[in-house]
């Protein structure tokens, strides 16, 4: 990134040292000489003078921050990492995260990975509300998901080109227009002290027409002796918006720390001339406003700016156009947008696709484009890296596309162009997959008895408490769902007489995913004496023939009454247990009293307190069915009458 940085609306925190040092020495002069310039964002002269402070031997933590900012916001990310980490090696105690950030970033640009990583490791171990912490820490994740996006675009040289900075295209008539310094006469009043690079101008070209049409300049009423650049223009071709500094009726308006800042401005083509530009009413003195471009039904615009409410350095901003061509009030994107770091350069295609540029989103380095869905005028979609070879570890950025063509421009200062910054054209050979579909199932059940619920609900519930889908379970107690996984969901399941459930879905891949629920009753009716496996209409307690132990079928009943007990802490039971009428009836009232406390002992090893639970058997004396003494009955009309009943007791 070279001359289009200061387009990037930011103000970074540049304190003037006023030591005693700075005023006893020449050193300390110098110090002083190269903060006001750093102050003024002239970060060419700011490095010159801090080399030769350097070079004198003085060094603070102060002085190489401000060297190491003044490399990083003019994209010499060579010298910013050689600077970044002799802050870091000496003076850890005084640096700030934001430096450990950028210093990761010099080293991701310079295709130092696994170094980039370890100091990125520590930004995350420093911070704990920044978003880009959060989004940082699933490296390997982030890494695949621009791995999977790259190879979509075949990339192509644009012929016109120069040997200085060329970028921001925008679409106009068969053309483009576009900004370059190519042409301001390399006077020395017209360069810029950021860079020492000449002012940036607009220029047209109509890239489908004739061949010997000429790059040409836009006209005296767009262009100025200082910045223009970065341009929006309506689909009839008569109303452009553009940035420009604040440069009113001939005169530069700086704000109190001496800045001259950036502004959108309007101008209308009126009998083939461009009218006099107007600045746009939301625009200030004291912060920036840059880098318009419009909506696809030209009623928004959007654009980049630091004012109050930005999360960082620069955010991206939208304003509704009204029908009387003013404005209603700018509002932030948020978070899911705009990190503490910069976003810039909007741009919004024709099926609502906003693309844009960011360095606080996981990248390859520099600043990358990024692609979000805007769906119902929400911003809060996944955010997707369109990959390699659009994107790279050096600075990338303005870049826009033609949906029914596929065709598409964006600018780079990748070491293969033919100047400073480049425009590139490139074909989209396949699209970017905004869609996340994710497909989920489950079953719902009684959580006591794990009996299936049929006809429960199951609802999406988006994260603005919005029902988006609603479905019913089937005669198995099954749903399925498909759901937007670029968002985060609730998913919801409901039954008369039972407590909702529900889980939270985060953003994901798409992947299926099975969500079964088990739902409590609202309440249980029961009363003294009521047994407790039938009001949870659990399976009868069986056990097998002259045998007390519990069987494994009848493990699973069991469990069911110790998760009711576990829910009621007040409720004790008895456990009455019974044979069936074969064997003498003295054995069958032991077995059965061998079956009572083998019931009770397993409840208590599965934890219920011994207070709570009694035991008696019955022998044959309560046979439920007719196969008493000498009736002859089948092993399975037997078995039956082998059984425990739970009775509440309190």
């Amino acid at each position: 990134m070279t001359n289009k940085v200061h387009l990037l609306i930011m103000v970074l925190c540049c304190t003037v040292a006023s030591s005693l040092l700075a005023q006893e020495n020449p050193e300390g002069r110098l110090v002083l000489k190269g903060n006001e310039k750093y102050s003024e964002y002239s970060f060419s002269p700011a490095i010159d003078i801090y080399k030769r402070v350097l070079d004198k031997g003085y060094v603070s933590a102060d002085l190489l921050k401000k060297l190491g900012n003044s490399y990083y916001f003019n994209a010499d990310y060579k010298e910013a990492s050689e600077t970044y980490k002799k802050l870091v090696d000496g003076y850890a105690a005084e640096t700030g995260p934001e430096y450990f950030f950028r210093y990761a970033q010099t080293l991701r640009t310079l295709g130092d990975y696994d170094a980039a990583k370890t100091v990125m490791s520590k930004f995350i171990e420093m911070t704990s509300d920044d978003h880009r912490a959060a989004a940082y820490k699933s490296e390997a994740d982030f890494m695949e998901d621009i791995k999977k996006n790259s190879g979509r675009y075949d990339i192509g040289p644009f012929e016109y080109n120069s040997p200085y900075s060329d970028f921001a295209p925008s679409f106009y008539k068969k053309g483009l227009i576009f900004s370059s310094d190519r042409d301001t006469g390399n006077l020395a009043r017209y360069r810029h002290t950021w860079n020492s690079k000449d002012f940036l101008d607009l220029y047209e070209v109509n890239v489908d027409g004739d061949a010997d049409i000429k790059v040409t300049k836009l006209g005296e009423n767009v262009n100025t002796r200082l910045h223009e650049s970065t341009s929006a223009i309506t689909k009839d071709g008569n109303t452009l918006y553009f940035t420009r500094n604040n440069f009113i009726d001939g005169k530069y308006i700086k704000d109190q720390k001496g800045i001259i800042r950036l502004k959108i401005f309007k101008s209308v083509r009126v009998d083939g001339e461009w009218s006099k530009a107007e600045e746009l009413s939301f625009n200030s003195d004291d912060y920036s406003v840059a880098n318009p471009a419009l909506s696809a039904d030209e009623k928004t615009l959007y654009f980049a700016s630091d004012m109050p409410d930005s999360h960082g350095e620069s955010d991206i901003f939208k304003v509704d156009i009204k029908d009387d061509g003013s404005f209603g009030t700018p509002e932030n994107l948020g978070n899911n947008i705009n990190t503490e770091a910069r976003e810039s350069f909007p741009f919004v295609t024709q099926d609502g696709i906003l693309y844009f540029a960011s360095d606080g989103h996981p990248g390859l380095g520099g600043m990358d484009i990024f692609a979000t869905k805007i769906a119902d005028n929400h911003f809060d979609g996944k955010i997707f890296n369109v990959g390699e070879p659009v994107n790279s570890n050096i600075d990338d950025f303005t870049f826009i596309i033609d949906e029914t063509t596929k065709k598409g421009y964006f600018a780079s200062n990748r070491a293969s162009g033919k100047g400073a910054d480049d425009i590139y054209a490139f074909l989209e050979t396949r699209p970017l997959v905004f869609d996340c579909v994710q497909a989920v199932t489950g079953t719902v059940r009684d959580k006591i008895t794990n009996e299936v619920l049929v006809g429960a609900t199951v609802k999406v519930i988006n994260e603005n408490n919005e029902d988006i889908l609603t479905t019913i379970t089937d005669s198995d107690g099954n749903y399925s769902l498909t759901l937007d996984c670029n968002q985060g969901n609730f998913v919801r399941a409901s039954i008369q007489g039972y407590v909702p459930s529900e889980e939270y879905l985060v953003k994901s891949d798409g992947k299926p995913k099975i969500i079964d629920f088990y739902l409590e009753r609202d309440r249980i009716t029961a009363g003294f004496g009521d047994d407790l496996a039938k009001l949870l209409q659990l399976s009868t307690i069986y056990f097998d023939f002259d045998r007390y132990n519990i069987r494994k079928d009848s493990e699973i009943e069991v469990e069911k009454v110790i998760a009711a007990m576990e829910k009621y802490p007040s409720l004790k039971i008895k456990v009455n247990s019974h044979t069936d009428s074969r064997g003498p009836d003295a054995y069958n009232l032991w077995l059965s009293k061998k079956r009572a406390e083998s019931t009770v002992n397993y409840m208590i090893s599965k934890g219920l307190s011994e207070d709570r639970l009694n035991g008696e058997g019955y022998g044959e004396s309560k046979l439920i069915n007719q196969c008493a003494n000498g009736v002859k009955c089948t092993a399975k009309e037997h078995e039956m009458n082998r059984r425990s009943e739970f009775i509440i007791m309190e």
